[in-house]
């Protein structure tokens, strides 16, 4: 028997009740646990790999050089603190103690940051051991690799997981930041970054698959290990959060994601300032400005900070071609990664900058007031690129933020000498700001992450003057590389191989496979709009293609024919106003493919556009990693189209393709 009484009154769809939402403080608690774990892992990665780097670099080095004809003195109790001698660059390396080389405590607060070691004639009794070290490091990495196998999945891969496109299969990170902190610890010329914000997804999507969550929790969950990888990493979890939403990870998307990722951010950085301290990575100096009228300037910065990201970008995609990996593959084990250490070693004879993270040059950087000779800095700037390039390609563990800070501030600090008085004796700020901007010019390239990089660097310097070169000089950059390399992203942190195993089957499925059932709908420019949306509706479509005479001139979604005729139909003058027509509906350049794409382009055209539906047209193929934007010359003929290519067929070609091996 039920119970009477009043009935509670259903909301209205009208009402405030029907628009909430439930709060998910479920999810905000699991997000809280992602960012202790991350935090408390990046500590750990921090400790061990100061533990490695001072026994490679300490005790080693002096057993390694009491074997040699000009042993050591008394090594100083602290190394950082004393002043620079003239010898060789591995005594000049070991006496600023390796600072940058990894997440070692800094050094206490001087009046001025170490100066960059000045290399003298070669004593090779003393300079071996810098060979050595690495040499031995590379090893040990590569039989790590060997014997322990997978060191998880890469981020493009974590979310494909949360997603269930693959099988999700997280790991600890405990293997992938051991073997970053014997790659950094030995000198390896990457970055710890990459191995903090990896380990932050794996813990996130472990956790989230322990917990039970659905998808888009999960997804939420790999973004807020991603952000509280980089919070931590950094100590800056401004830059942390923006980065879960930037470049390869916008797809993650929703207000509860948003307050996952705040929460894990805030959780990792407060575990690393607790355990660690508050003092920043970087310690730079404050920014100066001469003259507003500098900005012009640091928009050529931009663009040679995205010729730099470009040749990073480059080298490292070089390093991972299948030709080079698959020689390295049939090497015995350990022996390319050691090979990739003996080389780095080699460079650092000359150039011990190009050793480990390179926190300690960079600080060198920012405060000589440009007293470093110009021809040096710039051979130092492809020494570092092609170390980074080795280390990548043979194995080594670690990212790529941490290179692309320091060539940034190389190439600031030779950029601002030039325009200074090394050259043009112009009356702007000294060459260590065009260093801080030239950071985040060629991070916001390199990693697609424009808003990450200019929202790291101010939280590094805590000063507002420095926002608007920032926002010029990045926002440039990222331009750029984005123009010549394409809407795909190669990737910074390194190579993810199952996400290129995915995209490496998509790029062997033509487009055409992916073709609607239905040839596309053409319409002259000059026809209704409104009679266009009748058609289309009628033809289930969800694009057309505008012509004009025999030559396309752009394309019209569905949205864009409701969004037009709503407007002129609100408006005060609609009634005596003329009926808008399919051309003024056109909202953006064309976006189409040739017949010769294949699926990982169409995945590209895709994606940052929004649309479901892409025209594919019989012309010549387009040049490799440049997805077409806009008309070619002289144009797109309407008799060269040959079908729309869509999200559903391309989910129906991949579907075919699985069905294959079923067949008898």
């Amino acid at each position: 028997m039920q119970a009477s009484g009043p009935r509670p009154e259903a909301p209205t769809p009208g009402s405030a009740e029907a628009g909430r939402q439930p709060f998910q403080w479920n999810l905000l608690a699991w997000a809280a646990l992602v960012g202790g774990l991350t935090g408390l892992a990046v500590v750990a990665f921090h400790e061990l790999l100061g533990l490695i780097n001072n026994g490679l670099f300490g005790p080693l080095v002096e057993v390694l050089l009491s074997v040699g004809r000009a042993p050591l003195s008394e090594p100083p109790p602290e190394l950082v603190q004393l002043p620079p001698q003239s010898g060789t660059p591995l005594r000049a390396l070991l006496q600023i103690g390796l600072g940058g080389l990894g997440f070692l405590p800094p050094p206490p607060a001087s009046l001025e940051p170490p100066p960059l070691p000045v290399s003298g004639l070669p004593d090779w009794i003393n300079l071996w051991p810098v060979v050595v070290v690495p040499t031995l490091g590379g090893l040990a990495v590569g039989l790590l690799r060997r014997l322990g196998g997978d060191l998880g999945p890469g981020l493009p891969s974590l979310l494909a997981m949360a997603d269930g496109a693959v099988p999700p299969m997280p790991r600890l990170p405990a293997l992938r930041l051991l073997g970053a902190s014997l790659s950094l610890g030995s000198g390896a010329s990457l970055g710890p970054e990459g191995p903090s914000v990896e380990s932050g997804g794996n813990l996130g999507l472990w956790v989230a698959l322990r917990a039970g969550l659905p998808p888009q929790s999960q997804k939420a969950l790999v973004a807020a290990g991603v952000a509280a990888g980089l919070a931590a990493g950094f100590k800056a979890p401004i830059a942390g959060v923006f980065f879960a939403f930037e470049g390869s990870f916008s797809a993650i998307q929703g207000r509860p994601s948003l307050r996952a990722v705040l929460v894990a951010a805030v959780a990792s950085a407060l575990v690393t300032q607790l355990v660690l301290g508050d003092a920043p990575i970087l310690r730079l100096p404050a920014y100066e400005v001469r003259s507003p009228l500098e900005l012009p300037l640091y928009l050529g910065l931009g663009l040679l900070a995205s010729l730099v990201s470009w040749l990073l970008l480059t080298v490292l995609a070089l390093g991972r071609s299948d030709r080079l990996q698959g020689a390295l593959a049939r090497l015995p084990v350990g022996l390319p990664t050691a090979l990739g250490g003996a080389a780095v070693g080699v460079m650092a004879l000359g150039f011990p900058q190009v050793l480990g993270v390179g926190y300690d040059t960079i600080e060198a950087l920012l405060g000589r007031d440009g007293g470093i000779p110009l021809l040096a800095l710039l051979v130092l700037l492809g020494m570092k690129l092609l170390a980074t390039a080795i280390s990548n390609a043979t194995g080594f563990v670690g990212g790529g933020f941490a290179p692309s800070l320091v060539l940034g501030a190389v190439l600031g600090n030779c950029y601002g000498q030039v325009l200074g008085d090394g050259w043009l004796h112009l009356p702007i700020a000294e060459p260590p700001a065009y260093a801080m901007v030239g950071m985040a010019a060629v991070l916001a390239g390199s990693a697609r992450a424009p808003l990450t990089a200019l929202l790291l660097l101010f939280e590094l310097t805590h000063d507002i003057r420095i926002v608007l070169p920032l926002m010029a000089a990045a926002g440039l950059s990222a331009l750029l590389v984005e123009r010549w390399q394409g809407i795909s992203d190669p990737g910074l942190l390194g190579p993810d191989a199952e996400e290129e195993r995915r995209r490496r089957e998509l790029a062997a499925v033509g487009v055409s496979e992916a073709f609607e059932p239905e040839a596309p709908l053409v319409l002259p420019a000059e026809s209704p709009a409104v009679t266009a949306l009748a058609e289309l509706v009628a033809a289930h479509g969800h694009c057309l293609v505008v012509a004009e005479g025999q030559w396309v001139i752009g394309l019209v979604t569905l949205a864009d024919l409701q969004r037009v005729i709503s407007a002129r139909s609100d408006s005060p003058g609609a009634r005596s106003g003329a009926t808008p027509l399919l051309r003024d509906c056109l909202r953006g350049d064309l976006v189409w493919l040739p017949e010769s794409a294949h699926l990982a382009q169409l995945e590209d055209q895709l994606a940052p556009t929004g649309c479901r539906q892409v025209p594919v047209f019989a012309v010549e193929a387009i040049r490799a990693g440049v997805l077409p934007h806009g008309l070619p010359n002289p144009g797109l003929a309407v008799a060269s189209l040959r079908g729309l290519a869509s999200r559903d067929g391309m989910a129906r070609a991949l579907a075919r393709r699985m069905m294959l091996p079923a067949q008898p």
